[in-house]
C-alpha cells in the first residue's frame, strides 16, 4: 500500500508519495523538495518541520526517509553510493539519472554505519533462521 506525505502550508498543500521522494534540502527557513521523476518543489517551511511531519504522518520513518545532517532528508532506497573521501552521496532516481549530493563527512560517515548494520543485520537474522532451519530438518 502507498504512504502519503501531505506538506502543508498557507497558501498549499503536496500530497506526494513517500515512494517517490528522492530527498529533502534545507535552505535557511525553505526546504526543496525533489521527487524521483525529477520534479521539484521549494516551500516555505524548514527542514526541522518536514521532520516533524514524517514522525507525525508516517510511522517509523527512517525506515524510508533518513535525516543526514543538518541539510538533507534522504529516501534510502535511492542511495546508489556513498564516497566518504569526495564527501558525495550518490541517489538514483527513476529516470535513470543519478543526482549528486555534497554532504559533510561525519553525517555521510553516520549514514554508511547504519546502512551497513541494516544490511548486516537483515544478513544475520537471515542466516539464523536459514540454520534453524537446517538443524530442525
Amino acid at each position: 500500500m502507498d504512504k502519503y506525505l501531505m506538506i502543508k502550508t498557507r497558501d498549499e498543500l503536496l500530497r506526494i508519495n513517500i515512494e517517490h521522494i528522492l530527498y529533502f534540502e534545507a535552505d535557511r527557513n525553505y526546504t526543496k523538495l525533489l521527487l524521483s521523476e525529477g520534479i521539484q518543489f521549494t516551500f516555505a517551511v524548514n527542514i526541522g518541520k518536514v521532520e516533524e511531519m514524517l514522525a507525525a504522518q508516517i510511522t517509523d520513518p527512517n525506515t524510508i526517509l533518513i535525516r543526514v545532517g543538518k541539510s538533507h532528508i534522504v529516501n534510502k532506497k535511492h542511495i546508489l553510493q556513498i564516497n566518504l573521501p569526495k564527501q558525495k552521496l550518490l541517489l538514483l532516481a527513476d529516470e535513470g539519472k543519478p543526482r549528486e549530493l555534497v554532504i559533510p563527512k561525519e553525517p555521510l560517515r553516520a549514514l554508511k554505519e547504519s546502512l551497513e548494520a541494516e544490511v548486516l543485520g537483515i544478513s544475520k537474522s537471515t542466516a539464523e533462521k536459514e540454520l534453524v532451519e537446517k538443524e530442525n530438518s
